[in-house]
């Protein structure tokens, strides 16, 4: 697929009048249940589970499907314009336990995500971040016990203009050493107003739950029997310190 033709436009051709004027009608008139039930917006960085060198910040939209399963739609912007990049799944621990050994190994879990800071809930405009705080690390106390799952649809850091190709299985980051954390959680933070040392320090108090040897295979080399970690990955590392 690298021989396709890519682009650094970000967003292609503005949206028509027309499309504008069907939309509003539609929004108007149709029932948008599922999506409605979007109840919380994270910002995190995913890594390609068959190439660990590429990394992708994401924002997750995601739903409560009951109270062990949570689905989310994944955009590479909070913009009204973002492009849908792909979708991930979150189960309980009970839940991932059930799982074929062979299943296992498509999911991460998120405690490194929590305990760094690397994941946000991005703060409302007028929200007090005190107040926030306290609603982000409520959040954090569940999703660090969750296994997620994750296919990317769009290669957007490949600079594709349109979603190419087979689905791609992603993972989450599980150790610093494993990408450029400062330079990237660091500008992200920067446009979001926030920093993921005090996060850390304030989520110090959230227990690690025992992470299944079977999760973030990947980062095991056990995905597919032949990818390999980034040079400066320490290997079966699960620091969250």
């Amino acid at each position: 697929m690298d021989n396709i033709p890519t682009t650094n436009e970000t967003k292609g051709q503005p949206e028509s009048l027309t499309n504008k004027v069907l939309e509003t009608g539609a929004g108007a008139t149709q029932n948008f249940a599922p999506p409605k039930r979007i109840c919380a917006h994270l910002n995190a960085f995913h890594a390609y589970a068959n190439d660990l060198t590429r990394c992708v910040e994401t924002n997750h939209y995601c739903a409560h499907l009951n109270d062990e399963v949570r689905q989310c739609l994944l955009y590479d912007s909070p913009e009204p314009n973002a492009r849908l990049i792909g979708i991930e799944y979150m189960i309980s621990a009970r839940l991932y336990e059930t799982l074929e050994h062979e299943e296992h190994k498509y999911w991460h879990s998120h405690v490194f995500e929590v305990k760094s800071g690397m994941l946000l809930m991005p703060r409302p405009t007028g929200i007090p971040a005190a107040v926030w705080e306290v609603a982000e690390n409520k959040e954090m106390e569940d999703v660090v016990t969750l296994y997620g799952k994750i296919f990317h649809l769009w290669q957007t850091d490949k600079g594709h203009k349109l979603p190419l190709g087979e689905p791609q299985l992603m993972t989450s980051y599980t150790d610093y050493n494993q990408f450029d954390f400062d330079e990237k959680v660091g500008d992200r933070d920067r446009r979001f107003g926030e920093d993921h040392r005090h996060k850390r320090e304030v989520r110090e108090y959230i227990k690690e739950p025992t992470i299944h040897p079977d999760a973030d295979a990947a980062w095991h080399g056990t995905s597919d029997g032949k990818q390999q970690a980034h040079p400066s990955v320490k290997q079966d590392s699960h620091s969250a310190a």
